[in-house]
């Protein structure tokens, strides 16, 4: 049986300046980090070197979540969608110089326009994606989309959703299972059933199954005995990436016993 390996989301630091970031990461007692792309942790070329000095040094490895606040790749504007796409587009490039095995990226959002011209917003999220795997091919980085929570108006949200994404892209892209958003539409095991082979990736963290908390691993309703279960039983030997942004060493103690 393959064992998934325990990484750790710098989200919980991102209201910090870069500079702290780069402390933390001298000092985190895990190997596989998950750099997220945006607000004063947004990348790039004077900080790519400075984070691959400090991963050569700690033997850390990267994975970078795009950018996602005001971000959205099904935008009916198209000046609004080649600037997100270009933006997107960087962050693949600085993806590829820090040696990342993974670039993941939130799908695409309905907006006021939806209902006037409907499914375009759908084939806006199909083609951006296709645009995106097309540059992250060029970089020589995998890409993966993940399911994102309730309340928020997404495009891909459901295992519903997820299963005529494939049927209409036509391409290869992975899955991010973040374990926390399926909590909040009653889907975790819907997910794991329906698309283990899917997944290349996972984001943990807790809520109370109505809002996105982002709580340490233990501090909601999720049942962890009950998920780690059934990633067991998917076969699952990928990252399991802690999202949370409180009581971040306890969370990593639990995932490690409940994954020995």
């Amino acid at each position: 049986m393959v064992k998934p390996e325990i990484g750790l989301s710098m989200l919980y630091c991102l209201s910090e300046p870069f500079p702290s970031l780069l402390k933390r990461l001298r000092e985190v007692n895990v190997k596989h980090i998950e750099l997220p792309d945006e607000g004063l942790h947004a990348l790039n070329k004077r900080r790519v070197k400075n984070l691959n000095e400090i991963a050569e040094t700690r033997n850390l490895d990267f994975v970078v979540h795009a950018p996602w606040a005001g971000i959205n790749i099904a935008a009916p504007s198209p000046v609004l969608r080649r600037t997100t796409l270009k933006r997107l587009e960087k962050s693949i490039v600085y993806a590829g110089q820090l040696g990342c095995r993974l670039w993941l990226l939130h799908p695409g959002s309905r907006t006021g326009l939806s209902h006037i011209y409907p499914g375009k917003d759908w084939q806006q999220n199909l083609e951006s994606v296709r645009t995106l795997l097309g540059v992250a091919r060029r970089e020589g980085v995998n890409v993966a989309i993940e399911n994102t929570p309730e309340p928020f108006p997404s495009l891909m949200k459901s295992v519903d959703d997820f299963h005529r994404f494939y049927d209409d892209l036509d391409d290869d892209i992975g899955i991010v299972l973040d374990v926390a958003h399926a909590n909040l539409n009653n889907q975790i095991q819907d997910f794991l059933k329906q698309f283990s082979k899917k997944f290349v990736h996972m984001h943990v963290s807790d809520n109370d199954g109505a809002n996105d908390l982002h709580l340490g691993i233990g501090y909601g309703n999720i049942e962890w005995k009950n998920v780690a279960k059934m990633v067991k039983d998917a076969d699952y030997g990928n990252l399991i990436m802690i999202e949370s942004t409180d009581h971040i060493e306890e969370s990593i103690h639990f995932l490690r016993e409940l994954f020995v």
